[in-house]
């Protein structure tokens, strides 16, 4: 566009009223500024916009087709106004988290229903990632938040604290009468299941791993399991010992249905929470959120 926009709302507002006088008072500058613009226009176009006569101004065959454009992009603008003057009232926005599926489904989903129904105008986008993916998209500022464990040395993060999370090891009761049967007893039954894992790309497997090799306990045989959610329905069907979360258990260890494998040292807890750019000012969207997560779980 070689003529700037201002000159465009001078050719529209002229067009509009017929009358370069009645086009200044609309405008609110004065008439030979009004010439001086038009003039201009014409000059840059090549062409005549207006027929001038002792009643006013009038379209020229050049400018009708010119005005059918400027009209419609000046319609779009106002519309366009209109809209964001709707979405500031109503609260509209666009949210985006980062979440394993494991928190998602656990921690995240609970605390959006009420979110979304406080707040339905906000869109929310999901990106189910693992937390080291998660924070890299954080990172990278293709998210606006990210439910993750607690980062270590991540520049620039402002970590919010949710909940404390308890790893522990889970399998089925025939499965564990199979290894009482072969003569493995309680401290030796990590030793020789087949342990199920989260791949090795995820940090709850890297945590675990740093355990099982600060506590020398050997791996025989494992299995890389991409979610939590198979880990358990594999754990159930007597696959072998699951490593899991343990408050997304507590149903099956109160059914029986799993059973927890005592630990001569526990895991130890670890904390996960809402993570988010600490050098950015947050969007409208992400500032109600923050709002509202500290106080859904306080």
């Amino acid at each position: 566009m070689n003529q700037n926009l201002s000159s465009y709302r001078i050719f529209y507002t002229v067009a509009n009223t017929g009358n370069i006088s009645k086009a200044a008072k609309e405008l609110y500058i004065s008439q030979p500024a009004i010439s001086k613009s038009i003039q201009k226009l014409e000059e840059g176009l090549g062409c005549r916009l207006f027929s001038r006569s002792s009643r006013g101004v009038v379209l020229t065959e050049e400018g009708k087709l010119l005005y059918e454009h400027v009209g419609a992009a000046f319609d779009t603008l106002t519309l366009g106004e209109e809209k964001l003057k709707r979405s500031i009232e109503l609260g509209i926005g666009h949210l985006k988290i980062g979440v394993s599926s494991t928190l998602c489904r656990y921690l995240l989903l609970p605390c959006l229903k009420e979110f979304i129904r406080q707040n339905p105008h906000i869109t929310i986008s999901i990106t189910c990632q693992s937390t080291n993916e998660t924070l890299k998209l954080l990172e990278d500022n293709k998210i606006d938040i990210g439910l993750v464990g607690r980062p270590s040395n991540v520049r620039n993060i402002q970590f919010e604290f949710l909940e404390e999370i308890e790893d522990i090891f889970v399998a089925a009761k025939d499965y564990l009468k199979n290894l009482q049967v072969r003569g493995i007893d309680k401290p030796e039954i990590l030793s020789n299941a087949t342990l199920m894992l989260l791949d090795k790309d995820n940090m709850t497997r890297q945590y675990i791993d740093s355990y099982l090799q600060e506590n020398q306990i050997p791996v025989q045989d494992s299995i890389d399991i991409s979610n939590m959610d198979l880990l358990i329905e594999f754990a159930r069907i007597g696959v072998g010992a699951a490593c899991v979360i343990k408050n997304f258990v507590r149903a099956d260890l109160e059914s029986g249905a799993l059973v927890e494998i005592p630990l001569e040292i526990p895991i130890q807890k670890r904390e996960v929470g809402f993570a988010y750019r600490a050098n950015v000012k947050p969007s409208k969207s992400l500032a109600e959120f923050i709002r509202f997560y500290k106080s859904f779980s306080s």
